[in-house]
């Protein structure tokens, strides 16, 4: 999805909890869990402090809202990059990161989120 496509598609401004790992030779593998800031159907937005860096592999787990899906809240596993930082940290020291959605697919049931610990 070229840049011109990326923004075309609608950001809707919402918290959702979202589970990740980096994936590649030099990544972190440890399981890191956030909310996202922002998503689409093609991407999110989200802060942490997991090292990552532009071009990053990551799979994710997200609930994906209706807005998104055209359906009900799905939760959703996808592989995703990053495409973008936000260089100036939030006031708790976490970056913001933009994902790129390159594959997904919905996974029945949410129940493991409500085990799941906020950030």
């Amino acid at each position: 999805m070229d840049l011109s496509e990326r923004r075309q598609l609608t950001r809707y401004p919402m918290r959702t909890p979202i589970r990740f790992k980096a994936m590649g030779l030099a990544a972190d593998k440890s399981e890191h869990f956030t909310e996202t800031l922002n998503v689409s159907q093609g991407g999110f937005y989200f802060a942490t402090s997991a090292p990552l860096q532009i071009g990053m592999p990551i799979e994710a787990t997200l609930r994906m809202p209706a807005e998104t899906t055209g359906d009900k809240l799905k939760e959703t596993h996808c592989r995703a990059r990053v495409v973008h930082v936000r260089h100036e940290p939030y006031g708790d020291g976490r970056m913001g990161f933009g994902a790129e959605i390159e594959t997904f697919v919905s996974m029945p049931g949410a129940s493991r989120w409500t085990q799941m610990p906020r950030a």
